[in-house]
């Protein structure tokens, strides 16, 4: 009932306990029934439950959108980009307001869960563009990361893209996730962000998807994902 939208777990267990569900037109109090979606009737309070339609959707977050489906203040979310239709879903995992890049969005708690929990360790890409000429020695710094706020911070790799007077592009790969990782990372190796892009999550590459704009990932993609987990 919760994956269908009807009620919260702990707000479904309370429906069956009060003897308001039906399963194939019995009355179940039972905690933990299991049921088949395509073969089972579930019945709430006279309404039939019907599948939700699961979404899994790339976006191409822009800069200064909350990865958030609300927000106390005026901040724009990144909700404003999708069709409204779409209300169900959430962003998987975090990616900061001041940066952009792929978001994937969806309203499937375990293809969430599978692509953010640090122990199934679902790799990411960002390009980072920091201030000014920096080398090899430096990126070498990156690479064997830092201490910060009582966690150490270290990327699966580092690598120099390009580096000149006005700023410089390093190529970082992170499995962890954790919270604002790379702009914390190279404050530590005391580098000042500029940009910060998110281009590839485990194999879906942002690639031509224009910014603000969106796109349902595939069958195959969806399969991709979640074969790495």
């Amino acid at each position: 009932m919760a994956e269908c939208g009807v009620a919260s777990r702990r707000a479904g267990e309370k429906l069956i306990l009060e003897g308001r569900v039906r399963v194939n037109g019995q009355i179940v109090q039972e905690l933990g029934r299991k049921v088949h979606p395509d073969n089972d009737e579930v019945v709430v309070d006279g309404s039939k439950v019907r599948n939700k339609r699961k979404l899994y959707i790339a976006l191409h977050k822009p800069r200064r959108y909350l990865s958030a489906r609300q927000d106390p203040t005026p901040r724009r979310t990144v909700m404003d980009l999708l069709p409204v239709e779409w209300n169900s879903v959430y962003p998987v995992g975090r990616l900061d307001f001041e940066s952009e890049g792929l978001l994937f969005m969806t309203n499937d708690g375990e293809f969430a869960l599978k692509l953010t929990h640090p122990r199934y360790g679902v790799k990411k890409v960002y390009e980072v563009v920091v201030k000014g000429p920096i080398t090899q020695v430096t990126v070498r710094q990156v690479a064997r990361g830092v201490d910060s706020e009582g966690e150490f911070l270290k990327p699966l790799s580092a690598r120099l893209l390009e580096s000149n007077e006005g700023f410089s592009v390093v190529r970082v790969e992170l499995a962890e996730g954790k919270n604002r990782e790379v702009r914390r990372l190279f404050a530590g190796c005391e580098l000042e962000v500029l940009r910060l892009i998110r281009t590839q999550i485990g194999p879906i590459k942002l690639a031509e998807l224009p910014l603000g704009k969106w796109r349902t990932l595939t069958e195959p993609e969806i399969k991709s994902l979640l074969a790495r987990t």
